[in-house]
């Protein structure tokens, strides 16, 4: 049975090598990180700023996608962070960090987890861009 070390919404910095340390176990011979990063440019335009705002469930719901994905998988240890509030370009926006004993396992659900909280999560990204518009995006 799958074990999930982490699911949450925050404005804290998110650590990819954190989230790793928690799903790290002696059974697993692959660990499977992503991380999306806040990009300097979408849609051919420059971004400026970009800010995240949650739902007040966004917390509760990050740890219902994340378990009903890991309810159907093969993996033994996940953690997922999704960050909220304005966030400089470069910094980690979301994260998700999976070990399992096989590594099409870990990167299966990996994907999974990251499409599935995308889809789901109840939070809208708002860019300003250098041309002075500005977009409302109403996926993570």
């Amino acid at each position: 049975m799958s074990e999930l070390m982490r699911a949450d919404v925050t404005t804290e910095l998110i650590s990819i090598a954190a989230l790793t340390a928690l799903v790290t176990d002696e059974q697993c011979g692959a660990v499977v990180t992503f991380t999306g990063d806040v990009r300097n440019h979408d849609g051919g335009k420059e971004v400026l700023s970009l800010t995240y705002e949650i739902h007040p469930t966004a917390g509760d719901q990050i740890t219902v996608i994340a378990q009903t994905v890991i309810d159907n998988s093969d993996v033994v240890k996940v953690a997922v962070s999704h960050r909220y509030g304005e966030i400089p370009i470069g910094e980690t926006a979301f994260a998700v960090a999976v070990s399992a004993v096989h590594r099409e396992k870990a990167f299966e659900t990996c994907s999974a987890l990251v499409n599935e909280i995308k889809a789901k999560l109840p939070i809208w990204k708002h860019q300003i861009f250098s041309d002075g518009t500005d977009e409302w995006v109403n996926t993570a």
